[in-house]
């Protein structure tokens, strides 16, 4: 990929010359011819004021000779790391595993297939690109250029592609002339899949990949592990960190670890202590740094320690513990809960998980105030039942907001007035109950109850119920939380439940317990599991509303898929978190036939070296123009002309715009008091003032026209500069613009994330077209590739942005292209004909195009424009149209999709009319 090369090889035949060329330049001046002259000798041992060569100065020839060989090669077209044209002819079959493990540098493999497609495009040949982890359909081979707008679109998925499917795919494959294989580095089943599809060479990067498995939890230690594939296995030091919601809400980093590679070993622990408030709020683990979703595990019910408050009415149940009615509710959530006793308004203080009450029958109206607003917002109230409750009137003539059924006066006993003949055992659980699936002992009996009264809703609120269907445990909804009741004490007085192992399996499916292990396949079958969050290939959290719920056994299987992506699960009240990584995976580089080229993602951009040649040429003529001047005594008088020459070729020093927040907190001020537009500071000075002017005459006129009243703009670093302030961001592309740090490119992420708009202005629509290869365009594409941009398409003719405020079809700016381009609309069946996605209010957080809008809506202090725009009453037309188009995109941003929320009206008119 390194090396020289040269446009016109054959202009460098011109160097044969050189040697011609300096035999003339010896002989100018010529030299003198001698004639013997007696008269000479008067003149013998004068001298002459002025002496002049009879012959051109050695080093002056060298010099001119220097500069017409650097013409010559200048000429020539000398380029530095020249791309060389890949072997093969006819149609170019691009595949990627696109996988989890190709994310991590994701944006060079993305400017690697940019690379491969300008060489395709030199050499005529078209182009399909085929992400092996998305839909396997028939290849479309088009023009490479065709495909430069959609690279931006392409994600790597958070699984790994299914080979079998691949192979069978690449087995229908006809007329490929060349077939190149972005591999993710990890050994996978692709032995058929290569041999169907042949392929001539991989691209894979060197770097390690990084996984990590889920974590452990023992002892009040979370033991987290990772594993990498890597061909030099050297030490290596990774942040690991805990990410969850602070205390505020906003999710943050709780805590920090260091994982250690030793030298040689594929595997890293570290061991985490946290609190249990801490811990309970981790909602995963991530490698710092690595951007895939392998180097992220989720946490689940697994890990967090409920806290839970026991409360009972026995005054004196330390003396004996076998009778307490909380001493084996103790035994049976100690290991994996996190206890609290006392009071009931401090426990309730504390806010706890679950509320358990073993045999308490009365509370004071404060009391049940707080516990109702407890349960209300969230909480889950256990009552068992006790000699108490069962001689209170509580819960009789009508419900107890704090029951979940009414109860009959008195028990059932053996020998008493609803008696039993013998102690009665236990009714398999229903498909309805928490705790359907649990194996029912037959040794477990119950000897004594309190009666529930029947209702109509006694049969969908019980939950357990006794062999002769008597209800054992009733449960109802109380708000956010949930009521339940144990129709037997929480001791064995009643029963010898408490005393088996069914009971810690029916606390732990309530959610009271949390058993630190991975569930059982039995666990997870006849289950329906509805994903809340799941992961993108890049490891970030995702909404999983467009996701449907899944099998408990499909979820056991836990092979992942378009249909079953890693994320958080839940059903039977209970999460858990399906990972990319399992505790028995294993990371292997890939392994390709020797015969087979493997290359690397990292690309050398080409230089063009002429303007360095020319210009060393212009500088080596300049010095010999000095020299020739002084070599002829007329230096002197040149010099203010050689002054002046030197100061307008002197390099000016790049100008910095002028943030107008001199500090973090002004500009807080300032963008959060006001509304303001920001532009993106390039780094031009030039590029900047243009900006400000143009937004700054954008807010003139929606002063003038709307009710929006924007005061003056500000430039905005997007390094350090907070981007939620500003509702829209112009960013013009400058051809030398730096590419944003990774902290930067976070802060942009964010801002689009939230609702923001980001407006970007290649400002070359005269001269290319979206996706051209302009160096506008290219740089733009180098920007963008780590930003979380939606897939786009072309602005269309109903978008919402066509009539925020004007009725507009045409978006010029100071070039009158209809290239731009917006977030792409959903199915509209989906969305009952609304063009546009519901997230963030329907605005697009990005819109791209080249029209250089600022430079058409800049005016200066007086209201003058700086700029013309095309020619006579049609230029200032087009001006016209910028500008509404300028005052479409604020409301638009302003107001989100509320004119397009008007197609609805009709529709609820006629309902209110009947």
């Amino acid at each position: 990929m390194s090396g020289l090369s040269f446009a016109a090889p054959l202009l460098l035949l011109a160097l044969l010359a050189l040697p011609i060329l300096w035999w003339l330049l010896r002989a100018v001046p010529p030299a003198p011819t001698k004639r013997r002259f007696p008269g000479v000798a008067l003149l013998l041992g004068l001298r002459d004021d002025d002496a002049e060569t009879d012959k051109t100065p050695w080093w002056l020839l060298v010099l001119r000779t220097l500069a017409v060989a650097a013409v010559i090669v200048g000429f020539a077209g000398p380029v530095l790391n020249p791309r060389t044209p890949a072997e093969g002819s006819g149609p170019m079959l691009i595949v990627m595993d696109a996988s989890w493990a190709s994310a991590r540098d994701w944006p060079a493999r993305i400017e690697r297939l940019g690379e491969i497609l300008t060489e395709a495009a030199r050499a005529e040949r078209t182009v399909a690109i085929q992400p092996l982890t998305g839909p396997l359909t028939p290849p479309e081979f088009r023009a490479p250029r065709d495909w430069l707008p959609e690279l931006a679109g392409l994600r790597p998925a958070p699984y790994a592609p299914d080979y079998a499917a691949v192979a069978d795919w690449a087995s229908g494959l006809e007329g490929i002339g060349e077939v190149v294989w972005f591999s993710d580095g990890l050994a996978r089943d692709r032995d058929a899949a290569i041999a169907a599809m042949a392929p001539s060479r991989v691209i894979q990067s060197p770097q390690p990949v990084l996984g990590l498995i889920p974590p452990s939890y023992a002892d009040g230690i979370i033991t987290l592990t990772a594993m990498r594939a890597a061909r030099a296995r050297v030490a290596a030091d990774y942040p690991l960190n805990a990410i969850g919601p602070g205390p505020d809400g906003i999710v943050t980093t709780l805590a920090t670890g260091m994982l250690s590679f030793a030298d040689g070993e594929d595997t890293a622990t570290l061991d985490l202590s946290l609190p249990p408030e801490l811990r309970n709020r981790v909602q995963r683990f991530e490698i710092g740094g690595q951007r895939s979703a392998g180097a992220v595990s989720l946490t689940d019910d697994a890990l967090q320690r409920r806290e839970v408050a026991l409360l009972t009415a026995e005054a004196d149940a330390e003396t004996q513990d076998l009778l307490s009615p909380l001493y084996y509710l103790n035994r049976a959530l100690a290991p994996t809960a996190d206890l609290i006793e006392g009071a009931l308004d401090d426990m309730l203080l504390a806010n706890p998980d679950v509320l358990v009450l073993a045999d308490v029958a009365q509370f004071t109206a404060s009391e049940t105030g707080a516990v109702t607003e407890w349960v209300e917002n969230g909480g889950l109230l256990v009552r068992f039942a006790g000699p108490r409750l069962a001689g209170s009137d509580v819960s009789r003539a009508e419900e107890d907001p704090l029951m979940p059924v009414r109860l009959r006066t008195g028990g059932r006993t053996i020998g008493g007035a609803l008696s039993w003949g013998e102690p009665k055992t236990l009714r398999p659980f229903a498909d309805t109950s928490p705790f359907f699936g649990l194996p029912v002992p037959p040794d477990v009996t119950v000897a004594s109850q309190v009666m529930a009264q029947p209702d109509p809703t006694l049969a969908e609120r019980s939950i357990a119920a006794l062999a002769d269907g008597t209800p054992l445990v009733t449960r109802k909804v109380m708000g956010q939380g949930q009521v339940v009741l144990f129709h037997v004490t929480a001791n064995a007085e009643w029963s010898n439940l408490p005393l088996s192992g069914l009971f810690v399996q029916m606390l732990e499916r309530l959610a009271i317990s949390t058993r630190p292990a991975t569930p059982e396949a039995e666990d997870l079958a006849d289950v329906t599991w509805v994903p809340s969050v799941v992961l993108d290939g890049f490891g970030l959290p995702q909404d999983a509303a467009r996701f449907a719920g899944v099998s408990g056994t499909v979820l056991a299987e836990g092979l992942l898929g378009p249909e079953l992506p890693p994320g958080l699960y839940a059903g039977l009240e209970r999460r858990v978190a399906l990972n990319v990584l399992g505790a028995d995976d294993t990371l292997t580089l890939a392994e390709w036939p020797l015969n087979l080229p493997v290359e690397g993602v990292a690309t050398q951009p080409e230089l063009l070296l002429m303007p360095l040649f020319l210009t060393l040429a212009l500088f080596l003529l300049a010095i010999d123009a000095v020299a020739s001047l002084w070599l002829g005594g007329r230096l002197r008088g040149a010099m203010p002309l050689i002054a002046g020459l030197a100061i307008m070729l002197m390099p000016i020093p790049p100008a910095h715009a002028q943030n107008n927040s001199a500090t973090d907190e002004a500009l807080a001020l300032l963008a959060s008091t006001d509304i303001r537009l920001g532009y993106v500071i390039t780094g031009d000075a030039r590029m900047d003032d243009v900006s400000e002017a143009g937004l700054a005459g954008l807010s003139a006129a929606l002063t003038r026209r709307t009710s929006v009243e924007p005061e003056s703009p500000l430039g905005v670093d997007i390094e350090r500069d907070e981007l939620s302030l500003f509702p829209m961001l112009y960013w013009p592309i400058t051809e030398r613009q730096q590419i944003p740090s990774d902290a930067a490119y976070s802060a942009l992420n964010r801002y689009l994330r939230g609702g923001g708009m980001i407006v970007f202005d290649t400002r070359d629509a005269d001269v290319s077209r979206f996706g051209g290869t302009s160096p506008n365009a290219r740089r733009l594409q180098a920007i963008a590739q780590p930003l979380d941009i939606p897939p786009l398409e072309p602005l269309p003719a109903d978008h919402v942005l066509t009539r925020t405020f004007y009725l507009l079809q045409d978006f010029p700016g100071r070039h009158a292209s209809r290239d731009v381009w917006v977030e792409a609309a959903p199915d509209a069946e989906e969305v009952e004909g609304i063009p546009f996605r519901t997230l963030n209010d329907g605005v697009t957080p990005v819109l791209i195009g080249g029209n250089d809008w600022a430079a058409a809506w800049a005016t200066n202090a007086n209201g003058q424009h700086l700029f013309p725009v095309g020619r006579g009453f049609a230029g200032e037309r087009q001006r016209e149209i910028a500008y509404r188009f300028g005052i479409n995109l604020v409301m638009h941003v302003l107001s989100g999709n509320y004119k397009s929320d008007q197609v609805h009206v009709p529709a609820l008119l006629d309902r209110l009319g009947q």
